[in-house]
């Protein structure tokens, strides 16, 4: 078996960006641009190492981002150079002893790169020595001489090239050892070293993904802090360990029935102390902000730490705002935006004692609000920003806030809004409470985590 490593390349400047610090410590949801980048790579568990090239200054900056996120896999903080290629150089020459290694070079700005980009590039490399990743091109290419085009390619075969690109290190070290014996010697990137000096090597093309963008001008960082707005993070290839639960103590709000009902659950066959409130359950209100400190304050009284707190309390009534009564506005705002707000407010000094997670449900409507969901949709809009902006600010103290958002559930809320409903169209509330554990288990913060049916994804 052949040991893959993720080298992150880090040794921009970020000249072009306009920055006063090099674009990879620019910050977005959360968390620096690097920092989100080597978290997926982190996860991936056909990863088995990660080595950072860095520019030499910042060295000491990735050891203290070392630290503070507690990365296992990153064992290498290897110096750059001026050029793209010295930093492929230099990550070539610290592996170069050791036998059966892939070397997987990936842009440190390239934040948004997926898991399935990740396993599908890793899977490729059990059958070809070179892996690109590319997108299709949408737009006509021409080629110019000067203000005149010279040329107009066929699009059809035309692609936009991505990172990560992937080789096995024999072929990228003797690519490269014929390379810099050439005085003309020019090149944008690895692939393209493999493709000039080893044309009979064959080089596999990974689809892409428009959100595996790269953040090069000052305009990119508005494009990606929207696509981190909308992400949608999954688990899979994932290193997942639900023993890790086991004798923690988690809170529910809204498990009377349903998902929170299911989460309960499961979490008390992982081992994990439950304690459920509810209105129907303990006439514990999420819109009453005394009855969750009350609540809270009761367990950590008896358990002396709380874990987790999963606020799974939401109210739905389809119905257009002006057949709405004024009454089942407010109610649903209290229950649906507030109920997050005073859950988080409270929530606060037990989760930052034990460096717990706190966690929160949205809904597949919160991306763009629809007829006779306005309410609805809008408090689960809001909550996802209010997730999003409260991660970042608790991103010192050790909590990890995160959203699930599950596609269409059956549930009593749900039956009681749309009636009976093909079951086989539907999630399972098993199954959104199977994917919570694994979101507890993570250390993901500030994400929106997709729970979709199988035959969906």
């Amino acid at each position: 078996m052949r040991k893959n490593v993720a080298i992150i390349l880090a040794g921009g400047i970020g000249s072009r960006l306009g920055l006063s610090t090099p674009k990879q410590f620019f910050k977005v949801a959360g968390k620096m641009v690097v920092e989100h980048t080597i978290d997926v790579f982190e996860r991936n568990a056909s990863i088995h190492e990660i080595a950072i090239v860095s520019n030499p200054f910042y060295i000491a900056e990735f050891e203290n981002l070392i630290l503070k996120n507690g990365w296992k896999k990153v064992k290498k903080i290897l110096k750059g150079g001026k050029e793209r290629y010295e930093s492929s150089l230099s990550a070539i020459a610290a592996y170069g002893a050791e036998a059966n290694i892939n070397l997987i070079f990936h842009d440190a700005v390239r934040p948004l790169v997926s898991q399935r980009i990740v396993n599908d590039v890793v899977n490729a490399l059990e059958s070809y020595n070179a892996i690109d990743v590319a997108l299709p091109s949408a737009d006509t290419i021409i080629e110019v001489k000067g203000d005149f085009i010279r040329e107009i390619p066929d699009r059809s075969s035309l692609k936009r090239g991505q990172t990560p690109q992937a080789f096995s290190l024999e072929i990228i070290r003797e690519a490269y050892e014929i390379a810099l014996k050439d005085p003309d010697f020019k090149v944008t990137d690895d692939c393209g070293v493999v493709k000039k000096y080893l044309p009979d090597v064959p080089i596999y093309v990974v689809q892409g993904e428009e959100s595996n963008m790269k953040l090069t001008y000052k305009e990119d960082t508005y494009l990606l802090d929207k696509f981190f707005q909308l992400r949608k993070s999954d688990l899979s290839g994932e290193v997942i360990d639900l023993n890790t639960l086991r004798n923690k103590t988690a809170v529910i709000f809204g498990g009377s029935y349903g998902i929170g009902a299911e989460i309960a659950h499961r979490l008390n066959d992982a081992g994990v102390n439950v304690y459920n409130f509810s209105r129907s359950l303990n006439h514990t209100d999420v819109g009453d902000r005394q009855a969750i400190s009350a609540a809270l304050r009761e367990v950590h009284e008896k358990e002396k730490h709380i874990d987790y707190i999963i606020n799974t309390a939401g109210k739905l009534d389809k119905e257009p705002l002006m057949a709405t009564t004024y009454e089942t506005i407010v109610e649903t705002v209290q229950t649906n935006y507030m109920g997050t707000v005073n859950v988080s407010l409270e929530a606060y000094p037990y989760l930052k004692e034990s460096k717990g997670k706190l966690l929160f449900f949205t809904s597949s409507s919160y991306t763009r609000g629809r007829a006779f969901y306005s309410i609805y949709s809008s408090t689960k809009a809001a909550i996802v920003n209010f997730v999003q902006a409260i991660a970042q600010e608790w991103e010192g103290t050790g909590i990890c806030v995160n959203c699930i958002n599950p596609e269409r559930t059956k549930t009593p809320m749900r039956v009681r809004n749309f009636g009976n409903e093909p079951e086989d169209t539907l999630l399972s509330a098993e199954e959104v409470a199977q994917a919570t554990l694994k979101v507890l288990v993570s250390d993901y913060t500030g994400q929106v985590i997709d729970v979709k049916k199988k035959h969906y994804e």
